[in-house]
């Protein structure tokens, strides 16, 4: 009886799996033949994205980068700044009572990296440099004249005034926040940490612009992280200076003297030296082939994207109208 049962119990699950199985297949087929059955539709509408996304390619202006190899240059002055001295006189400092700051150095182009990357650095950048319109406004570049043509419904480049239209709390000029989120896209800092090398690349409208602000960025990061160095061996000289004045024990003002001198190094270090933190290895050039628009990709994407909703609208206008 429970042999018989068991017999029963197999066939009928067997019949249900053909069944699921014929289903499976009747659904496979119903698809293909209603996607066939809509050819004509789907490839209307893949024709429409085609053309669409062929115009919107060729619509785009180019895009150059430039790009300089960086090495960072090796520091003479150790860590720098007191807190790289106290390593090797900060016990007997400690002695007399004098803190001079835990040990420790710092990355300085992991540090220059990350300034670079900053919203201050990046908003002095363009205001020293006078960018804002480079960046903001530029519509495409003029090859015969090697110069920019900017938008006119953004910029008036006659009267040097901004004219677009936003809503509050935007203002025509293009703020420094929006300035900021613009530039980082347009530039790209990669730091290689096998070899060491850092490679500071800028992709624009016009090549000249893309190299002029590449050499930029090299001297003022140079140049921002030399004088943060030296103010901060001033103001460890000031402090030192402070300190020999408040201790009359011969061995720690002698200690001290020799913080000064090496305070000194670094300030004297810094201002002959044009390369601070890094050091050009292969310098930026005016490109002279394109980086972008990737056209071909753009033209494929939007004939797969038309392919797949032209797909999903014969699809959904079938089962529509079957539950009708």
């Amino acid at each position: 009886m429970t042999k018989q049962i068991t017999q029963n119990y197999t066939e009928a699950n067997f019949g249900l799996n053909q069944q699921h199985n014929a289903d499976d297949e009747i659904d496979l087929r119903e698809l293909f033949a209603v996607i066939w059955q809509g050819k004509w539709l789907i490839i209307a509408i893949t024709s429409i994205f085609a053309v669409g996304s062929v115009i919107f390619a060729l619509s785009q202006p180019n895009t150059y980068k430039s790009e300089a190899l960086l090495s960072p240059a090796d520091s003479e002055q150790g860590g720098g700044g007191l807190a790289a001295l106290a390593g090797q006189f900060g016990g007997l400092a400690s002695m007399a009572g004098i803190n001079l700051g835990g040990g420790g150095g710092v990355d300085k182009t992991q540090m220059a990296i990350e300034v670079v990357k900053s919203r201050k650095f990046t908003s002095e950048f363009i205001q020293k440099h006078q960018i804002l319109a480079d960046l903001m406004a530029a519509e495409k570049w003029n090859m015969e004249s090697d110069s920019l043509v900017y938008d006119p419904e953004v910029f008036d480049m006659d009267n040097q005034k901004w004219v677009r239209e936003v809503k509050a709390p935007f203002k025509p000029e293009p703020s420094m926040q929006e300035a900021y989120k613009e530039f980082s896209q347009l530039i790209s800092i990669n730091n290689d940490k096998e070899s060491g090398m850092v490679k500071v690349a800028v992709e624009h409208l016009s090549p000249t612009v893309a190299q002029q602000w590449v050499n930029w960025l090299v001297e003022d990061i140079n140049l921002e992280m030399k004088q943060r160095d030296v103010a901060e061996a001033q103001r460890s000289t000031a402090f030192l200076e402070n300190q020999i004045a408040q201790t009359n024990i011969a061995d720690i003002r002698t200690i001290l003297y020799q913080l000064i001198e090496e305070q000194t190094k670094t300030i004297m270090f810094a201002e002959v030296r044009e390369e601070y933190v890094f050091k050009t290895i292969d310098p930026a050039l005016v490109p002279e082939e394109k980086a972008g628009p990737k056209r071909a990709l753009i033209c494929v994407l939007g004939i797969m994207l038309g392919g797949m909703l032209a797909i999903m609208i014969v699809l959904i206008r079938h089962f529509v109208r079957k539950e009708d």
